[in-house]
Order: C-alpha cells, then sequence, then structure tokens
C-alpha cells in the first residue's frame, strides 16, 4: 500500500512539474509575440517610445500634447477610450477583439449593439482591482497619450477565463488617454 502511495505521489508532481512547464512555456511564446509586435510598432512609428514596468510593455505613440505632463501614479484614476485585443501572433485584428468603448473599433469589427452608452469614457483606478498587466501599463501615461499596452496571461487572467478572453490570454490594450486624476 505504501508502494502504491508512493506511485502515486510521484505521478502527480511529474504531472504538476509538466503542467508549470507548459504554462511557462506558453507565456515564453506570448512574450516572443509581444517583442515582435512591440519591434514592427516602434519601426512603423519613429516617434514612438517604448516603457516596460513590471510584467507590460506600453508603446507610446506620437505625442498629441507637448511633454512635461503630470503622468498617472499609483492610487490615481485615468478616463480612457480603448480597445481590448488578444493576441495569438505578432499582429491585431478584429477577430481578436473582445472588448471596446470605440464606436469606430466596434464598426469595423462589425459588432451591433443595441445599446449605445457603451461608447462613453471609462474611469478606472490604478489599484489592486485592476489586472496586474494593465496596472502596470497604465501607470505613467499621460493626458493625450495614444499607445498601447500588452502583456501575457501571467499578467492578465492566468488560467481562468473572464467574459469574452480565454484562459492564458496574452492581451493588447489600445487606448486614448484623456485625463488623469492623481490624489
Amino acid at each position: 500500500m505504501k508502494k502504491l502511495s508512493l506511485i502515486l505521489l510521484v505521478l502527480a508532481g511529474g504531472l504538476l512539474s509538466c503542467s508549470k512547464q507548459s504554462l511557462q512555456t506558453t507565456y515564453d511564446k506570448q512574450t516572443t509575440f509581444i517583442e515582435n509586435f512591440v519591434a514592427a510598432r516602434m519601426k512603423e512609428d519613429p516617434k514612438a517610445t517604448l516603457a516596460r514596468n513590471g510584467g507590460a510593455y506600453r508603446i507610446t505613440l506620437h505625442d498629441t500634447l507637448p511633454p512635461a505632463r503630470d503622468s498617472l501614479k499609483e492610487g490615481g484614476r485615468v478616463s480612457l477610450h480603448y480597445a481590448c485585443f488578444t493576441l495569438t501572433s505578432a499582429s491585431i485584428s478584429t477577430s481578436n477583439l473582445v472588448a471596446t468603448n470605440i464606436q469606430e473599433v466596434t464598426a469595423q469589427a462589425r459588432w451591433t449593439l443595441s445599446d449605445n452608452t457603451r461608447f462613453k469614457l471609462d474611469t478606472l483606478s490604478l489599484d489592486k482591482n485592476l489586472v496586474q498587466g494593465l496596472q502596470d501599463g497604465l501607470a505613467g501615461v499621460q493626458p493625450g497619450d495614444e499607445a498601447y499596452i500588452l502583456f501575457t496571461g501571467k499578467y492578465g487572467f492566468g488560467n481562468s477565463e473572464k467574459g469574452t478572453i480565454p484562459a492564458l490570454s496574452a492581451l493588447v490594450y489600445y487606448i486614448l488617454i484623456e485625463k488623469i486624476f492623481n490624489e
């Protein structure tokens, strides 16, 4: 009986180890997609800047307002328009759109909505209620910024499905920052 228990324990440990290795392989693949996406965007827009914070990459596209503005700090709030995509290769498309409050993006994706109140600014608090990747990516944004925030599933919803977002999904947020509120 002890021998059987020991064998089962060893098998369970082996399965757990394989599962963790498979999960890391998934995140490594997503990191490669993110890095390829970043490289392509940086090549397309020589004025773009790249910031890394924790597990998030943020590509800020050409600034629309002069520099030296106040930036979003921990505990602050941000009002923004956004489109969220899953990243399954080094690019995004409307077929990977999972959420947005931008009417033009909804039209491009051919989404039909009966409720147009969805197209209003969202205001988010930079706190622990956001997934870690979005929290890390939003830190430091400024009013007028147009940016992409990218992160692997490890910094998103992990092994959990969230609404239309499949488990283990790398995410890309296209954001347009309207206002920030640091208190």
